[in-house]
């Protein structure tokens, strides 16, 4: 029986995308943050195309996902991709805040959370994004905790990131993880890395050294009926890292700042990005877009072996 238009989720799905899930093809989704909330146009939106490119050159499809008018776009055009990244008061939407933006009609970006909900409506298996939110230093008192690491044991989405983001309390994020059951996979080391740099000092909790490890082990978790994802941390390129010995002193400094000035909720990341971006002269963000395109190809790589092993 086919259920009345309203009563399914409002889905709007680029016709390059619907052609690859339809025929079960590689489908590598993208978040929408890193375009209205990561840099300025027109470097987002040329960023954002690098990224998609890097995925198409991998041999998959990418599907950045956002909110406009009612509907989520799932894949964007040039036009729509241009668009949103000239939107400077899109809404930075998770899981709280993506039905009241669908339902007042507005414009938003869609955040880890947000992005692995929107993926598993369409289909789509492996997300690709910089780093997760997570444990936010204080939090023992703030009690500031992302939704993306409750996100990851709810939604059945595979998601590669450079670990979680080096501003965050990492060894409570991943304490956080191993409550909620999340698979925690490095790829190809045994230490969780830290976004800008390669390593956290942290062991991994669980190691996989090819894309085909890792694709069997999502499907394996949906034959046994297990709830969630699975986080792929994948660290940064060598060529591309900031060492902790010199990204840790900035991160402190920044944090120190973000303290004095009140800042909270959703405005720490961005200001801590911006500040972290201002005194390390730009680094970080070139390193960012660096980790971005090199999460892109492992998500690209992880999207064929699946769709391979549901063809064979």
């Amino acid at each position: 029986m086919t259920l009345p238009l309203a009563l399914l989720p409002p889905l709007t799905i680029l016709p390059e995308v619907a052609d690859a899930l339809a025929t079960g093809r590689a489908v590598v989704a993208l978040e929408s943050t890193i375009i209205t909330h990561g840099m300025p146009f027109p470097q987002n939106v040329a960023a954002a195309r690098a990224v998609e490119a890097e995925i198409r050159a991998n041999g998959a499809v990418p599907a950045t996902i956002a909110v406009v008018g009612g509907q989520i776009l799932v894949g964007l055009s040039a036009d729509q991709l241009d668009d949103l990244g000239r939107t400077p008061d899109a809404m930075k939407l998770s899981r709280a805040d993506l039905a009241a933006c669908l339902a007042q009609g507005r414009t938003g970006a869609t955040t880890v959370a947000a992005t692995m909900i929107c993926a598993r409506l369409a289909g789509i298996d492996v997300f690709a994004t910089g780093g997760i939110g997570g444990v936010h230093r204080g939090a023992e008192t703030s009690f500031d905790i992302s939704a993306d690491l409750r996100e990851l044991a709810h939604t059945a989405v595979t998601v590669i990131a450079a670990g979680a983001k080096a501003i965050l309390d990492l060894p409570k994020t991943l304490e956080v993880l191993e409550t909620l059951g999340v698979p925690v996979i490095a790829y190809s080391q045994d230490d969780f890395p830290a976004f800008w740099a390669r390593s956290s000092g942290l062991p991994a909790p669980l190691r996989m050294d090819t894309a085909g490890q890792i694709a069997a082990a999502h499907l394996m978790r949906a034959r046994l009926g297990l709830p969630g994802g699975q986080l792929v941390a994948n660290p940064i390129p060598a060529a591309s890292e900031i060492p902790l010995s010199v990204i840790g002193p900035v991160i402190e400094q920044a944090l120190a700042e973000a303290a004095a000035q009140g800042i909270a909720a959703k405005q720490v990341t961005p200001f801590l990005l911006d500040r972290i971006f201002a005194l390390t002269e730009g680094r970080s963000l070139a390193a960012n877009i660096d980790l971005v395109l090199n999460n892109a190809r492992l998500g690209a790589a992880i999207a064929r072996e699946i769709a391979s092993a549901r063809q064979g």
